[in-house]
């Protein structure tokens, strides 16, 4: 059973402690190898700050060509931000998502579409839910205060990051392409606080061990050909 993790940096591993980003080894993708044993194989194609645009033009290399059973796709938080660099300097203006709803949605259906053609089977997750609060301050910190301004006009990245959620899943619906709900499920796993790092969107160390505790636990029923896993 080959397994690819395909995603942005909640799949590569990333998380934010002391106001920088870092790796941590025991992700969800290795956490995930490790509860299955050597008799399974998962490959990490997360990739740091990526969307579905970045997802779909390296679907080839980094999925297809590597002939996986199984595709495990978290995908969505990126697509739903904004370039706030710009909105802290035109806190007035309209701004729209780095990638729009519409488009990620294509881009949504026509990764999943190529992936079954291949032969592989693909597997929406949910996006993962965010603290906007600590969200808000570290960008306030990094950026301006102009921020705080702009978010209470548009209603702000929970807003946006809501909309696209529900969007995808009744995406996957129309689809009838698996979808797991990742998000309810995490958000039972304990306090956000401890799930969560400082910067309001990347999982702790116990946050990825709850990724992993759940996938592992969910893995043979998203997919029938996975019932030798350990449920």
């Amino acid at each position: 059973m080959r397994i690819i993790c395909f995603g942005d940096s909640v799949t590569r591993g990333i998380t934010f402690l002391n106001g920088r980003f870092k790796i941590i080894r025991n992700n969800y993708p290795a956490l995930l190898q490790k509860g299955l044993g050597e008799k399974d194989v998962v490959i990490n194609k997360g990739v740091f700050n990526d969307n579905s645009d970045c997802l779909l033009k390296r679907l080839d290399e980094d999925v297809l060509d590597l002939h996986p059973d199984l595709v495990l796709i978290n995908i969505g938080g990126n697509d739903c931000n904004f370039r706030w660099d710009q909105v802290a300097r035109l806190p007035e203006e309209e701004h729209i998502p780095v990638v729009p709803l519409n488009r990620y949605l294509n881009n949504i259906k026509l990764i999943t579409e190529k992936i079954s053609s291949s032969g592989s089977m693909p597997v929406l997750l949910s996006l993962l839910p965010l603290d906007p609060v600590r969200y808000y301050q570290a960008l306030m910190t990094h950026y301006s205060q102009n921020i705080g301004h702009w978010i209470s006009c548009c209603g702000g990245i929970e807003h946006w990051h809501g909309m696209y959620n529900r969007s995808l899943k009744e995406l996957a619906d129309k689809l009838h392409v698996t979808l797991f709900d990742l998000r309810t499920a995490f958000k039972k796993k304990g306090d956000l606080s401890e799930l969560i790092n400082e910067d309001g969107l990347h999982p702790t160390a116990t946050g990825y061990q709850a990724m992993a505790e759940i996938l592992l636990s969910v893995l043979p029923s998203l997919c029938p050909t996975t019932e030798h896993l350990r449920a």
